[in-house]
């Protein structure tokens, strides 16, 4: 098992998307299987990641998108906002490491890497969205996420998005 000191953090392009997108259609069937129909999961990831969708989180709402990278492979990436709704809070959109890649301190490495930039963005906390079933709650928990509110967002063609909304001071 390889610790999470040997994997990069390097921010994404415009010109990286189709590997975004290829990253979030291995690793969204296996998150997601167990929540979500098959068809909530292919409606969300053509809405969340058609190349046209990540290009305008990118240009048009400002989302940074990163890589974690083992070597010079991709296993994982993340996307934050950072004055998120005009707060001095950062919020993590997106936050995915590959199934065979988890349990190795990959996610706290992300966080950790969030943490940093919000700071340097004079942000004084992360935010972040989790499907209230989704077994990743108690791991955001164990890292210092605390409940802040519970919300169910319609997305179209009759879907829903369930999530806590979970909140870290820095």
């Amino acid at each position: 098992m390889q610790k999470s000191d040997s994997f990069l953090v390097i921010q994404a392009a415009e010109c990286d998307i189709k590997t975004i997108k290829e990253l979030a259609y291995r690793i969204w069937p296996s998150t997601f299987k167990d929540i979500l129909s098959l068809e909530q999961i292919a409606y969300m990831l053509d809405m969340m990641y058609s190349e046209e969708s990540l290009s305008k989180q990118m240009s048009k709402f400002r989302h940074r998108f990163f890589f974690l990278k083992e070597e010079k492979t991709a296993v994982g990436f993340m996307s934050v906002e950072f004055d998120y709704q005009s707060s001095k809070k950062t919020k993590i959109h997106k936050i995915y490491v590959l199934p065979e890649k988890q349990g190795l301190g990959l996610g706290t490495k992300l966080i950790n890497f969030a943490a940093e930039q919000a700071i340097l963005n004079n942000n004084s906390s992360l935010i972040l969205n989790v499907n209230k079933f989704n077994k990743a709650t108690h791991f955001y928990e164990k890292i210092g996420f605390e409940l802040v509110k519970e919300e169910k967002i319609p997305i179209g063609n009759d879907f829903f998005m369930d999530d806590f909304v979970l909140e870290k001071k820095l």
